[in-house]
């Protein structure tokens, strides 16, 4: 999705889900305990987040069907939250990592917190970093209005200093001009695609099962998230038996861009607890 460069040696595990008709890549680092990486709505950007994360761990990160290199028509073998979930929880059996830690972030976060409350012994710890899938009234998100903004209006929602050079960094495009067009267009289409399972936010109905996970729970949010607002934080924390709000101060919306260090401490002791 973008121009950065990896320290990981990443590599592609394609898995074959749902009787054979859909192919579900999954990019594979590192070595230890395995870890899940659930990625955002714009696709998987395997940024410095995840090499530190696979330091210690095997990390497993599930690319949304339709959101691979070569192969953007796999979204059409999804049809709905519940066949993406059931191809997700499908994949994981095949990897034999049940019972792996998970990480979600953003769109990620709420297939994770999904995945957790209707397959309660699929992960053996959760952390959800401020993940949508919820809504309230009196807190609403600007997911529609994030989407249909210009590029140049998207880093306010997502950091707490959009001109940082961290966050500038995050949204970084190729440095060759050929690759530019292709990268934008990759990140539309899988935009486009993660949209397919967010709208309407309100009727999933996962507030509702969220009293069925039984990991253990770590939520980690910005206290100037002005995406998701921090309120959902302790929306969450209340219907999750036993979980732990970590809220980090001049954050937005992505912790690990905008806090690296205190985001990363904070994983890596819950994983380690």
């Amino acid at each position: 999705m973008s121009g950065h460069t990896t320290a990981a040696a990443v590599r592609d595990e394609p898995v074959a889900v749902r009787d054979g008709r859909l192919r579900l890549h999954v990019k594979v680092a590192g070595s230890g305990s395995p870890l899940l990486y659930f990625h955002p709505l714009a696709g998987l950007d395997w940024q410095p987040f995840l090499d530190r994360l696979a330091e210690r761990h095997t990390v497993y990160a599930p690319e949304l069907p339709g959101t691979s290199e070569d192969d953007p028509h796999a979204i059409q073998e999804v049809d709905s939250l519940l066949d993406l979930l059931l191809a997700y929880e499908e994949a994981l059996l095949a990897l034999g990592i049940e019972g792996a830690a998970a990480i979600g972030q953003s769109f990620g976060g709420m297939l994770a917190a999904e995945l957790a409350s209707i397959f309660p012994a699929l992960f053996r710890k959760l952390v959800l970093m401020a993940p949508i899938g919820l809504w309230r009234d009196d807190a609403p998100i600007p997911l529609v209005e994030m989407i249909a903004a210009p590029p140049e209006a998207l880093p306010r929602y997502l950091f707490s200093d959009p001109q940082s050079p961290a966050a500038q960094a995050a949204l970084s495009l190729p440095d060759d001009p050929e690759l530019v067009p292709q990268a934008i267009a990759a990140r539309v289409w899988a935009i486009g695609c993660a949209s397919k399972f967010t709208w309407p936010l309100a009727d999933h109905g996962l507030a509702g099962r969220l009293h069925r996970i039984a990991a253990p729970t770590l939520i980690v949010w910005g206290r100037n998230d002005a995406l998701v607002p921090p309120v959902y934080a302790d929306e969450l924390a209340s219907r999750i038996r036993g979980s732990r709000v970590a809220l980090l101060d001049d954050c937005g919306h992505v912790p690990q861009v905008d806090q690296p260090e205190a985001t990363q401490t904070l994983i890596a002791d819950f994983l380690a607890s």
